[in-house]
């Protein structure tokens, strides 16, 4: 059992990945305010001291804890750091993302290391929250004016007053905007914290900027950032808490193989692990490995059924500027180094246009090389290349793409999640776009390999290009035809994923819609077609059982319900439904 300590944006978010896996946890918050919608979990509410952490361990069998508490309750990380090495169980802290330290702000570790001198007669806005007021009343002795800004609870103005802040003293967050003053005083709460924003507004108003700097973490805790790392780490930890693994795509194995080759030429370093930045701002460790004169990466595709999984992608890097010889951790969002980036062998090249890049540029896709720039800080050229990407290739969609000679470096998240819906529709869209840019104005979709081998016999003189499979995904593809402006959509479809879409049903996989026989007999009805079907399994036996003389009466019903739910996605094109035989008779309306 895993047990998180939220009540934060972290809180939330881990909560929302550990959903995922469909497995109990406990989630604990000190006051129980926060609004968090749990259905795996089990929510526990108050403050734990050690001993009652120590108890509810041992008596729920926690072998896990996820940390992702605010990052200034200190008392709460000690704790969790003592029980957790007393009872041996394993702690990830789920962190915040924090801007670089400005150097025009005034950075201090306490309170008390504030200069009443410098802010003598002063008023300054405190933002710090309601326990900290009391340890703040020595600068009024001497002479501060302090206003604190405070949630608008009943609960956190009871302990203002408590304290010895007054009425005037407080203004609330809930107020649109911040209340002017010469000075502000915050903490580095980090960016889900609003920390970049206000000080960016408390400098607009023109005040000294004063910083608490966060605490440092406790222990031999395992230090995550966001979403995809706190997985990853609980699929490690607990491999049976999610069925299944989530991978790296092409393009971060390709970020961590670069940035390895890079550290290895300047500093002479071979880490086992690299910090790789990934698009969402988080940061994750891959590992990496060496040769001669490249460095490499595996790539992991979890559970997803990829046929990339464990093949080597490698990155040789040269020098392009040596004066620059220094390299810090991923931080900074841009880069302002010159990097030029190659595809070598077993990487594909575009042959059509509909890409990022133009024909004859190797198929490294824009992700992916952004990804590469805010991640390494020096001149150099890169080159990605990956063992036997050229036969891996014919298993992928790149030959009907038009990407030749290799795979694609791709990749928006960095993340594979198993048998990702997000990753394949984002597939049928760079399908769709290569067949707009085609310049056909005609793009045949349909399920898979089988309709369109017949759908390709029916339309001969069409290019590869004009047929998309669609999966299961009807409604979303129909939706990109009509983006894209495509001016004729035909959709083929076979009767298992018909009576489905007849009935509504846009994305026709098993786990969103099955085959319901009322429905079916309504249809059957409507084409009178009295027939028993109690003791059918497949929709495709009903080509069998229903007397031929009705067959077409019993497509045109199906069209009919099928075109009633797809044409209003495609409204200013041309939608033709064909409806095929398991013998590949295609029958039209």
């Amino acid at each position: 059992m895993i047990l998180v300590f939220g009540g934060t944006t972290e809180g939330r978010k881990a909560a929302e990945v550990l959903e995922e896996g469909g497995s109990p946890f406990f989630y604990s918050t000190k006051t129980g305010e926060q609004d968090i919608t749990l259905h795996h979990g089990q929510r526990i509410d108050g403050a734990m001291d050690g001993e009652a952490m120590h108890a509810f361990c041992r008596e729920h069998d926690i072998r896990l804890i996820v940390d992702a508490a605010h990052p200034f309750a200190s008392t709460l990380h000690a704790t969790i750091a003592l029980v957790s090495t007393n009872l041996q169980i394993p702690v990830i802290r789920y962190e915040r993302i924090y801007p670089e330290r400005e150097k025009d702000i005034t950075w201090i570790d306490d309170y008390c290391e504030i200069k009443a001198a410098d802010l003598r007669g002063l008023t300054l806005l405190a933002t710090t929250g309601v326990q900290s007021i009391g340890k703040l009343k020595y600068l009024e002795a001497q002479g501060v004016k302090i206003i604190y800004r405070i949630l608008n609870r009943e609960s956190s103005i009871a302990l203002a007053h408590q304290q010895g802040a007054t009425n005037n003293q407080l203004c609330y967050y809930e107020d649109d905007t911040m209340p002017s003053a010469d000075a502000i005083l915050m903490k580095e709460s980090g960016i889900s914290g609003g920390f970049t924003e206000k000080v960016n507004e408390a400098r607009a108003k023109g005040m000294r900027i004063i910083v608490i700097k966060r605490p440092e973490n406790h222990g031999d805790m395992i230090l995550v950032n966001g979403p995809h790392g706190l997985r990853r780490t609980v699929e490690h930890l607990l491999p049976e808490f999610f069925p299944l693994h989530s991978g790296l795509t092409t393009g971060t194995c390709a970020t961590a193989a670069a940035i390895a080759a890079t550290i290895r030429l300047f500093k002479g370093d071979t880490p086992a692990e690299i910090p790789v930045l990934l698009p969402d701002g988080e940061t994750i460790s891959v590992p990496v490995g060496y040769a001669d004169d490249y460095a490499y990466c595996i790539k992991d595709a979890g559970d997803d059924p990829d046929v990339t999984d464990g093949i080597e992608i490698r990155a040789k890097v040269s020098a392009t500027d040596l004066h620059k010889q220094t390299r810090t951790a991923p931080q900074s969002p841009t880069s302002s180094a010159s990097i030029i980036i190659e595809g070598g062998e077993g990487v594909g090249r575009f042959t059509l246009p509909g890409f990022d890049y133009p024909p004859g540029e190797a198929a490294i896709n824009k992700g992916p090389r952004e990804m590469i720039r805010r991640n390494i800080k020096e001149n150099v050229r890169i080159t990605i290349s990956v063992a036997g990407g050229e036969d891996i290739a014919k298993r992928t969609f790149n030959p009907r793409l038009g990407i030749e000679g290799g795979i694609s470096i791709i990749g928006v998240s960095g993340i594979v999640k198993p048998f990702s819906e997000e990753a394949f529709i984002d597939s049928i869209r760079k399908c769709m776009t290569v067949a707009k840019a085609s310049g056909t104005d005609h793009v045949v979709i349909n399920s898979g390999a089988k309709s369109e081998r017949f759908l390709k016999a029916l339309y001969p003189t069409l290019p590869q290009q004009a047929f998309v499979q669609y999966g299961n995904y009807i409604g979303e593809t129909l939706k990109m035809a009509a983006e894209l402006s495509i001016s004729h959509v035909t959709l083929g479809v076979m009767l298992g994923k018909a009576v489905k879409l007849a009935e509504g049903h846009l994305d026709t996989h098993s786990r969103k819609a099955t085959m319901n026989m009322d429905f079916i007999g309504q249809l059957l009805n409507e084409a009178h077609c009295d027939i028993d079907i109690s003791d059918i399994t497949l929709a495709r036996e009903l080509w069998e059982r229903i007397p031929r003389e009705r067959i077409e009466d019993f497509v045109r019903v199906v069209i009919n319900h099928c075109e009633e739910h797809c044409l209003p996605l495609v409204p200013n094109g041309k939608l033709t439904i064909l409806l095929i035989d398991d013998d590949g008779t295609i029958h039209l309306r």
